[in-house]
């Protein structure tokens, strides 16, 4: 019977001292409700995206609120204020475009709800309407991939090379400073010039109707092209072939994302450059998301390192992109 008692008595110890430490992680990482507005699902980089965050939300026990505006700012301001509404603890959200946020966001803000952005960033006359940007720093991939093409044209040793540029959704975040970083290092080199800059909205369809459009004006007179996604750039790759030339030899493509259809892509020789943006942000969205949380001061600005895929290199073992 003592013995018994015992027995009871430790699993009771044990028990208890279970429950402290259940208690202690869940007060170090309190139950977490988090609204997420996707802006769309137009390309593998937001598909990967929208995956990650799916999949780092279930391993750190947050539960997740997960929306999609398709491609539209009025459905993401529709979608933040439902979050509102259902009182999350944290809103993110991909802006479509920069402007236009801060009548949405103020309401957030005096319901007491913190916001970060995720990929891009947002103009606004308050920048205390969000805690957080995590995400590319988009300037950076514009100079990288000036860079490659000029690394190029040394190795080549071209005299000219006349580009056109494939420009992701107007006033959205990539789109500016993407272009501004390319046109920025560029501008130093007397070889380098630009024939056209086309909206593609970071579409394959468009990507394609922009590519055959620029063939029509210029025809041969196009030595390179610079897309600010993979989705255009695959668009494009078509439109290149049917009008008789052979992408990255006859007409040298620069990317930016680096999903696995592309890297192929680079692989085969049909593209010379693409910059890495990786879409893999939901780890550090859910500790921000948890700080924010608990009441702590988090990073206002988080890039991740990336990288730059070129033909300049071995890409034989290169692991899966993963999206």
């Amino acid at each position: 019977m003592r013995k018994a008692l015992g027995l009871m008595l430790m699993l009771a110890v044990l028990l208890g001292l279970t429950g402290c430490s259940e208690k202690q992680e869940n007060a170090e990482n309190p139950k977490l409700l988090l609204g997420f507005s996707q802006l769309g699902s137009e390309s593998s980089y937001r598909i990967g995206n929208t995956k990650d965050i799916e999949e780092q939300a279930a391993a750190c026990g947050i539960s997740l609120m997960m929306k999609n505006a398709n491609q539209k700012q009025e459905n993401q301001i529709a979608d933040i204020r439902s979050l509102i509404a259902y009182r999350v603890d944290v809103i993110a959200f991909s802006p479509i475009v920069e402007e236009g946020w801060d009548t949405v966001l103020t309401e957030a803000k005096k319901a007491g709800i913190p916001v970060v952005l995720v990929d891009r960033t947002i103009q606004t006359r308050d920048e205390s309407l969000y805690a957080a940007q995590i995400g590319s720093d988009f300037y950076k991939e514009g100079v990288m991939a000036a860079e490659y093409l000029i690394r190029k044209a040394d190795r080549m040793e071209l005299d000219q090379i006349r580009i056109v540029e494939i420009r992701g959704t107007e006033n959205s975040t990539p789109m500016k400073q993407r272009q501004q970083g390319f046109m920025d290092t560029i501008a130093g080199d007397a070889r380098m010039r630009v024939l056209d800059s086309v909206d593609g909205d970071f579409l394959r369809s468009r990507g394609a109707e922009c590519m055959r459009k620029m063939l029509e004006t210029y025809g041969d007179q196009i030595d390179a092209v610079f897309s600010h996604n993979d989705e255009m750039t695959i668009g494009a790759l078509p439109e290149i072939e049917a009008a008789g030339y052979t992408p990255g030899k006859d007409i040298l493509l620069i990317s930016i994302d680096g999903g696995q259809d592309a890297i192929d892509l680079l692989k085969e020789g049909k593209i010379n450059c693409i910059v890495e943006c990786t879409p893999k942000l939901g780890a550090v969205l859910m500790e921000t998301a948890m700080k924010l949380k608990r009441g702590e001061t988090v990073e206002r600005v988080i890039h991740p390192e990336e990288q730059v895929f070129t033909d300049e290199q071995d890409l034989s073992q290169l692991a899966p992109r993963g999206y």
